[in-house]
């Protein structure tokens, strides 16, 4: 989260870390998913905390987890990962049923909740920790995922080159518990936060009013 953002409201989180304190959630593991027929997509679109509700939306979508990928070190904490340094980026896990919703389908939502011209941070968000990326699970993603970015460079609107990246899925360690499902546990907080960040003045930038 940007500083300047984080030093208005660093008292809330504060409050809302010390005096809620849920054990960590449960996640299947990609090994689970598969062997109940479900599926895994991992994407990274800046602050992870706004990337759950549009996939939480989406019928077939089993769960969304906020997490940390695409670094070296083990068993990050927010902390570190937000203070830069580890190589991972904040992203989103979503486990999700096939037959009732297309990684084509992931990917369009993916696209137009966030901002493809940044490639070292998001909106507010500055920095590798927060950099916009799709990671592939199989060649069968990676596929998919590379045509839907190639029409985007083709259909885009905005002038500005693509820049988010493509690269295959690492491990995928879940965030804090008080970070999952951040906009529904904490609306007002999370709004702030949004609207701060000018995340949908630059989505309907990009995209128009109904993108997001």
């Amino acid at each position: 989260m940007n500083t300047k953002l984080l030093a208005i409201f660093s008292t809330l989180l504060v409050t809302t870390a010390c005096h809620s304190q849920p054990p960590q959630i449960e996640t299947l593991t990609e090994a689970e998913a598969r062997l109940k027929g479900l599926s895994v997509a991992t994407f990274a679109g800046g602050c992870f905390w706004c990337m759950e509700g549009p996939f939480d939306k989406l019928d077939g979508v089993v769960s969304t987890t906020s997490g940390y990928t695409g670094g070296q070190k083990e068993n990050p904490t927010y902390k570190q990962v937000s203070a830069g340094g580890t190589g991972h980026t904040e992203a989103v896990q979503i486990v999700y049923d096939p037959h009732k919703v297309s990684y084509d389908q992931l990917l369009d939502v993916f696209w137009v909740n966030h901002d493809p011209t940044e490639k070292d941070g998001q909106f507010c968000d500055k920095g590798d920790q927060y950099r916009p990326g799709i990671f592939y699970h199989d060649e069968e993603q990676k596929t998919l995922a590379e045509a839907s970015k190639k029409q985007i460079e083709e259909t885009k609107t905005f002038s500005d080159p693509v820049l988010t990246e493509i690269t295959q899925a690492s491990t995928f360690y879940p965030a804090e518990a008080y970070h999952q499902d951040y906009y529904v546990k904490n609306p007002f907080r999370y709004k702030f936060y949004r609207h701060g960040c000018g995340r949908d003045s630059r989505l309907e930038q990009l995209w128009g009013k109904s993108a997001h």
